[in-house]
């Protein structure tokens, strides 16, 4: 049973958790699965990328918070879930041997006009190493269930039944494509199919019991009791997803540009992204096909070498609706 509710959230208070160190083996590891670039999984061939060294993917980071704020609150606290992030900065880059801890600041709570059964919790999350200065921040939104509320119901004629039972052929991988456009060949505009990723039950627990073990995650009965009404997947794990299939798509731009003998265009680390939406759950059972859109691309006014894109991403599942959607930003190399 929960013992935190909404009520026992108290805008202002800054609280510190966690004691935890990261180590090259689960660096490697996590980004072999969902961010396999050179800087984070090659130690010799990140001596030559843009920080110079191994660093962690930035959704590993982001996995991590989740895991040390469940392990301190979250799991003790009537968790409805998040509706999404509104911004995330990678601040410094996540190194092997970092000793990280949670610095949480409460900055609002509010009862839901719409759900009295539940109140949103504003946080902002700085994951720290050591001293004072983050190496991330994170600011979003948490649902908690209210003290003496009645407890609220599933969503009817949702499950993973259904979810495959609509469950299209699995997709190809995208035909035709080139190198890695440099960053005065990118078009606004321009949309981009990352593919198609099915989501099993089994790799929905392993994720969530690595970095999300809240019930609805884990516990196929215990989902089938809460709001959600069946097992549905983490949100990190439907970024992280959306990670993998962008690394795939440049590794098949490396491949193009190697069997053409053309120039590609290098892929420099995200200062971050912002307005997250987890807009619907992900059962077990779904599919979603992901997409990419770059919004804008301009020189960086630090790093001649390289520019700033800016790209919208999204994630529709089987039938056609939106689920996850985020705006991101990369360096990008330039052809000068």
């Amino acid at each position: 049973m929960p013992t935190i509710y909404f009520e026992d959230f108290s805008p202002g208070t800054v609280t510190t958790f966690g004691a935890r160190r990261v180590d090259q083996e689960e660096i490697i590891a996590f980004a072999r699965e969902f961010d396999p670039q050179p800087m984070h999984v090659d130690p010799e061939a990140a001596k030559e990328s843009f920080l110079g060294t191994l660093i962690g993917s930035g959704w590993h980071s982001c996995a991590l918070l989740m895991r040390m704020a469940a392990d301190d609150f979250i799991l003790d606290a009537a968790s409805m879930g998040s509706p999404g992030i509104e911004e995330v900065r990678w601040l410094k880059p996540l190194k092997p041997g970092d000793r990280l801890s949670v610095r949480r600041t409460i900055l609002e709570a509010r009862a839901s006009e719409s759900r009295p059964q539940m109140g949103l919790v504003r946080f902002r999350f700085d994951l720290m190493n050591g001293g004072e200065d983050p190496l991330m921040t994170q600011t979003n939104w948490i649902m908690f269930g209210r003290r003496g509320a009645a407890p609220s119901y599933p969503p009817s004629g949702r499950g993973p039944m259904q979810a495959a039972a609509s469950m299209p052929a699995a997709a190809s991988e995208p035909q035709d494509i080139g190198p890695t456009p440099f960053l005065e060949d990118l078009a606004p505009g321009n949309v981009t199919d990352l593919g198609a990723y099915h989501f099993t039950a089994e790799e929905i627990v392993r994720f969530a019991q690595a970095f999300d073990p809240q019930p609805f995650h884990t516990d196929a009965e215990a989902a089938r009791e809460s709001h959600f009404g069946a097992l549905c997947a983490s949100g990190w794990h439907t970024a992280a997803v959306w990670m993998k299939l962008m690394a795939g798509h440049a590794e098949r731009q490396m491949r193009a540009a190697a069997a053409t003998g053309r120039p590609s265009a290098r892929l420099g680390p995200s200062p971050g992204f912002s307005d997250l939406k987890w807009s619907k759950p992900v059962y077990a059972g779904d599919t979603l096909r992901y997409r990419t859109e770059i919004v804008s691309a301009r020189p960086s006014l630090t790093r001649p070498q390289w520019g700033i894109v800016t790209h919208h991403n999204t994630a529709e599942n089987q039938r056609g609706e939106r689920v996850f959607e985020f705006t991101g930003r990369a360096f990008w190399e330039r052809r000068s």
